[in-house]
């Protein structure tokens, strides 16, 4: 009995010893390793990686699409083309046409019937006519156009009041920024694609001195999209899809659109002058780099470089100078050409822009008025201006613009036969000439073919007469 007994305190001490060594180095271990766990800052940084993920999703384009799809019609452009000329027919005297089709979108911008789209879509249109996302097909006209910055205004009288896009500032507008391009290409009604903002003023001329300043996006747009939308993740317009670049003919990748604040200019002006008034400030020059900063010989490679300043300009009245470095218009960094042009196509003459520039290592601001663009490039001599009363006196005649800038391709020619800069031009194919828009309405209304016949007074006061063919 006493060893069972021993027995039984024995066991009992024994599972008293083995439950505190469990407590203590199991349990008790156990606490410790998630008192630590909650103070590892790594589980918390977990957590931040998880929420960064989310930061990074794609974000809901629905409202976006929605809001756009039926404000995106389909365009298309019936024109009559010169055909092949056969021999029958050249002796039959006859001149072969043939019917081409065309096609592309076009953006709804008021509820009674205005549409945007692209002047290249509309161009040498017999016929127009535009389908809504709905299917209903209407007859259009057109408003007016600007070959310039590709877009065109046509109208539709619907029987009912249209859905329409928003405007929004193209300005304001981020690299990044996620986008919808919306088009109507094959009469299928609207399709969405989506990317984001690639680039801003960006330029296709090689030179980088045109004056195109789009919006690139990688969303993608093939032929038939011309003229649809571009639009935030709001559903506001910013851009009219214009351009791709490809060796192929379809989308690679990159994708241009006018950019809304431009556009939305060109309209309101054909809405209310019938035609683009265009803001001019005054200079001609360069974008800076480095290889045409070490050119000149100068340090800076951002900026417009100021090689030469019109006469009568806004800029010439503010004091812009002869190489002086235009660094920022109204807060807008310039570091191209087409960042200057694209935001001077917002604006039109009497309009004041803040121009900062540098002058020898100096920061200076100015306020210029824009004015109206009286010069022009004529063809074989050279850019033009209105000549001034002054001008027409020192010369005696009643008429005439005046040469400012002879081409250089021909200046040599000129100067010879003592033509110079300041050189009063009285008439071109023998109509009298009044003003830079009588010669452009001449040279657009001249065929290739024509000869061009200049009169002018030179600067010793002779009349002269010349015929370039």
């Amino acid at each position: 009995m006493k060893k069972i007994l021993t027995l039984v305190l024995v066991s009992a001490l024994g599972g008293v010893l083995t439950l505190g060594a469990y407590k203590y180095f199991l349990e008790g271990n156990k606490n410790v390793v998630l008192s630590t766990a909650e103070s590892n800052p790594s589980f918390v940084q977990t957590n931040n990686v998880s929420n960064a993920k989310v930061a990074y999703e794609a974000p809901d384009l629905t409202v976006a699409a929605e809001n756009s799809i039926n404000t995106v019609v389909h365009v298309k452009n019936l024109s009559v083309s010169d055909g092949q000329m056969t021999i029958q027919d050249l002796f039959m005297g006859r001149h072969p046409q043939q019917a081409q089709i065309g096609s592309g979108s076009g953006v709804i911008i008021t509820a009674d019937g205005y549409i945007i789209t692209n002047n290249h879509v509309i161009d040498n249109s017999q016929e127009l006519s535009v389908t809504l996302n709905n299917n209903k097909t209407y007859e259009a006209k057109i408003i007016g156009s600007d070959p310039k910055t590709d877009i065109a205004l046509i109208k539709i009288d619907a029987d009912e009041d249209l859905p329409y896009a928003t405007f929004g500032d193209s300005d304001q507008a981020k690299i990044g920024e996620w986008v919808l391009a919306v088009g109507n290409p094959f009469n299928l009604t609207s399709t969405v694609t989506a990317g984001i903002i690639s680039a801003k003023s960006r330029s296709l001329d090689p030179s980088g001195n045109h004056t195109q300043s789009f919006i690139q996006t990688d969303a993608a747009v093939n032929p038939g999209n011309s003229g649809g939308a571009l639009v935030n993740t709001e559903g506001e317009l910013i851009g009219i899809n214009t351009a791709i670049t490809s060796q192929t003919g379809s989308y690679i990748g990159y994708s241009f659109a006018v950019p809304s604040n431009i556009a939305r200019k060109v309209i309101e002006d054909i809405m209310e002058y019938g035609n683009v008034q265009n803001g001019v400030l005054g200079v001609t020059g360069g974008a800076l780099n480095s290889a045409f900063a070490k050119e000149i010989g100068i340090d800076e490679t951002e900026g417009f470089y100021v090689q030469s300043v019109m006469e009568d300009s806004g800029a010439e009245k503010a004091g812009i100078k002869n190489g002086d470095i235009i660094k920022e218009i109204d807060g807008l960094k310039i570091s191209k050409f087409s960042d200057l042009s694209g935001h001077l196509s917002t604006k039109r003459p009497d309009d004041v822009v803040n121009v900062v520039l540098l002058r020898d290592g100096s920061s200076k601001t100015l306020s210029v008025v824009l004015t109206k663009n009286n010069t022009f490039t004529l063809p074989m001599v050279g850019q033009v201006k209105n000549a001034k009363k002054e001008d027409l006196k020192k010369f005696k005649v009643s008429n005439g613009i005046k040469i400012v800038q002879l081409d250089s391709k021909y200046a040599d020619y000129w100067i010879n036969n003592g033509v110079k800069e300041g050189s009063i031009i009285t008439a071109i194919n023998d109509e009298k000439i009044e003003t830079v828009d009588d010669a452009q309405k001449i040279i657009k209304n001249r065929s290739s073919y024509d000869p061009l016949r200049i009169e002018l007074i030179n600067t010793n006061g002779e009349k002269e007469r010349y015929n370039f063919r």
